[in-house]
């Protein structure tokens, strides 16, 4: 339950971003953004983590900058991917990340953390 859940209020950070605050992200509708968000998920967990573990020692020097970056690449994959969500470019992806981290957080904070 806490996964679908967690889904969910993914797929409405990316379709509030995406539809209200990002200039340059277009998504059809909450159904599309939550398939796109499933779909980011998926690729920072597979591509993302390989990039990650290949990119460690670059990561650490830049405090984080090149996951942030291979982030907004695994967005700009799933844009290739979809057909009803679009972003204009990098810095429209990248502004898109920023958002939808911010907004989860928002999320978090409203909604608190349960222990199991």
């Amino acid at each position: 339950m806490k996964l679908i859940v967690e889904i969910l209020l993914t797929g409405l950070a990316v379709f509030i971003g995406a539809r209200y605050l990002v200039p340059g992200v277009t998504v059809d509708g909450f159904g599309t953004a939550v398939v796109a968000a499933i779909l980011i998920a998926l690729a920072n967990a597979t591509i993302g983590l390989i990039l990650r573990v290949l990119t460690f020692p670059i990561n650490f020097l830049t405090l984080g900058l090149v996951s942030f970056i291979i982030t907004v690449m695994m967005i700009l994959l799933v844009d290739n991917m979809m057909i009803g969500f679009n972003t204009s470019g990098f810095w429209a992806a990248a502004i898109l990340a920023i958002v939808v981290a911010l907004i989860k957080a928002v999320f978090g904070a409203i909604g608190g953390t349960e222990k199991d």
